[in-house]
Order: structure tokens, then C-alpha cells, then sequence
């Protein structure tokens, strides 16, 4: 049986090597990947600049991930931010599913993946080194 430790590594490692295509797909060329998948046209700098930042935001979740996969330090902060990510990003697809309806078949997939994704980090985060004390404040 995997420990917490390897469990933790790789839920990270996971979630960082399953986010890079998305944020690519968001803002590397937004106009094509956007378009192709989505039918949405991105034809306009501040959509392209917004697709871009979506990107950086997600890139920058993965290092913080991938730091937290293997400094031992920084592996609850990490889980945290990962359920906090997930977790926010499936509250405002739910939050559009009751609103606006339901959007492309991928977009579900991705709402059901953040839900399931930030409950494992949830999970781990409360399991992992739980018999250490807190840290102080």
C-alpha cells in the first residue's frame, strides 16, 4: 500500500501534468483552440489578453503544485491551493449550469473532474502528517 506521502505526490503531480494542456488550450492560441472546441471566437485583444491571464493562472497553480509534490514543506499549502482551485472553479460552473444552462459536454467533464479532483485534495489535505501540530500563528 502506497503511503501518504507517495499518495500526496502523485495526486499533485496528477493535477499539475492534467492542468498544463487545459491552460495551454486556453491561452496559447485562444482564437484556434478556443474556436475548434468551443465554437467560441476570440477575435478581440482584451479576449485574447483575458484567455492569456485564465493560462498564467492556471501555469502558475501548476508550479505551486509541483513545489508542494516534492518540499515537504510545502505539500499542505499546495493541497490547499488545489482544493481551493477546484473547488472555485466547479462552484462557478454550477453556479452558470443553474443560471445560464448547460454548456459543451467538455465543460461538464471538466465541472464533474474539479469536484472529484478538490474533494481528494480536501481528503488528503486532513490526512496528510494529521498527528503533526499545527503550525503557529
Amino acid at each position: 500500500m502506497m503511503n501518504e506521502t507517495v499518495k500526496t505526490r502523485a495526486f499533485l503531480i496528477f493535477c499539475s501534468v492534467g492542468l498544463v494542456p487545459i491552460a495551454l488550450g486556453y491561452g496559447a492560441k485562444p482564437s484556434v483552440t478556443l474556436d475548434v472546441l468551443f465554437g467560441i471566437k476570440v477575435d478581440t485583444t482584451n479576449l485574447t489578453h483575458i484567455m492569456r491571464a485564465v493560462m498564467g493562472l492556471y501555469l502558475g497553480m501548476v508550479v505551486f503544485w509541483l513545489y508542494g509534490a516534492f518540499k515537504k514543506s510545502m505539500t499542505r499549502p499546495a493541497l490547499a491551493g488545489c482544493a481551493v482551485f477546484m473547488l472555485g472553479l466547479a462552484a462557478g460552473r454550477i453556479l452558470s449550469f443553474i443560471l445560464d444552462g448547460m454548456p459543451h459536454w467538455l465543460l461538464i467533464v471538466y465541472a464533474a473532474l474539479e469536484i472529484v479532483l478538490g474533494l481528494i485534495a480536501v481528503t488528503l489535505y486532513w490526512g496528510h502528517n494529521s498527528k503533526e501540530a499545527p503550525a503557529s500563528r
